[in-house]
Formats: structure tokens, sequence, C-alpha cells
């Protein structure tokens, strides 16, 4: 199952969140969305995330309080804060809290979705094996420059392979990503990418697959 990237939303003016939704969604985004921090705490317990859009004045828990809270806790996600607040002191205080952007309010969608992938392709940058590349965020696999015919699945089972490259990934964990999980459909899903890709994929006898080293 091919992962999108998840986004935290926290936004209070139920509108404006909503439209943001919306918007992301149309881009392939996963969106969870919050209206308070508090509730925020509860979704990044439980889950974790690729991004954090948060408002800094919402209720129980503001959004710089939460952040710092997150980051004592060692969560490191790239944080953008969306705000009305444009003073300097405010502005500087969000970045002092850890986070990664500030847009003000009113925001331009457009400059919203740039600054957005830019910070995701920072995070999940193109990964290169011999002509071949992943841009992970794209989720496209290319040789030379011809995309290449891969499903979702197939894709998933190359990432952990160009991740680990001359390690033995596991049966296990590449049967976490096929919807029948079964070595025999493991086994053609590797004979897949080896023909396609043209790679050496060897097979670790009782324990995994490798994608071997250059």
């Amino acid at each position: 199952m091919n992962k999108k990237i998840k986004i935290l939303l926290l936004e209070d003016d139920t509108i404006l969140a909503q439209t943001m939704v919306q918007i992301l969604e149309q881009e392939n985004y996963d969106v969870t969305l919050a209206i308070d921090g508090e509730e925020v705490l509860e979704y990044t317990y439980e889950n974790r995330f690729d991004l954090y859009l948060f408002d800094i004045n919402v209720p129980l828990l503001n959004g710089k309080d939460l952040l710092n809270l997150l980051r004592e806790a060692e969560d490191n996600t790239p944080t953008f804060f969306i705000t009305a607040l444009i003073d300097t002191k405010s502005v500087l205080d969000g970045f002092n809290c850890g986070c990664d952007d500030y847009i003000k309010k009113p925001f331009d969608i457009d400059e919203l979705l740039a600054r957005v992938k830019a910070t995701l392709k920072r995070k999940n940058p193109t990964l290169i094996y011999k002509d071949i590349s992943f841009d992970l965020l794209e989720n496209r696999v290319l040789k030379g420059n011809e995309e290449l015919a891969l499903g979702n699945v197939e894709k998933d089972i190359f990432s952990l392979l160009i991740r680990n490259i001359g390690m033995t990934v596991s049966k296990s964990s590449f049967f976490d990503y096929m919807n029948k999980p079964s070595e025999a459909g493991l086994r053609v899903l590797i004979s897949k990418l080896k023909k396609v890709l043209e790679i050496d994929i060897t097979n670790t006898k009782g324990i995994g697959y490798k994608l071997e080293k250059l």
C-alpha cells in the first residue's frame, strides 16, 4: 500500500480549515485536521506525520506552546506556523520555538503549496541507483529520462531495497507493504523489479532480499 505524505493541520477557523484540507487533498496529501492543541497531542501520540501546519491562536494549547512540547519530546517533524500574527517579535518567537517556516495570513495558496513541496522535498530526496532515480515525494521511478510503469506496491518494495543498499531486507518488512502477503507473491514482485529495472537483487535464502552495492 503506497503511503501518501501525511500532514497534520491545526486550525480552528472552520471555513479556512475546510478550504485548506480540500486544497491539500487535491494535491494528494493525506490531511488530518485538529481544532485545538490538545487534539494535536493525541494525534501525534498515535501517528507519525511528515509535516505540521499550525495556527498559533487556537484553543486549550496554543501553537507555540504545543511546538515547544513536541520539540522537547524530540519530535523534529517540519513545522509551519500559519498565523495572523505578523509583528517581528511573534515571528522570531515562532522560529525560537523550532518552526521551519512562517506563513502570514492572509496567504497565497500557491505560495503555501510551493513552500510545503520544497520542505517535503528536503525530507524526501531523490534516491539514485545506477541510472535509476526514485523521486520519493512525487513517487516516480525513472530510468534515464523515462518514467517506468511500476505499481505502488512495486515502488514500495523498491523503496525498501534502495534505502538499504547492501543489506538484506527481511521478508516480513516487504510483507508490510503487500495487500496479500506471501512468499510466492514477493518472488513475483522481485522478479518484475529485476526485469524492469535491470538490477541485481540477491535472494538471501530464508531471510529476504538485498540490492547489491555498486
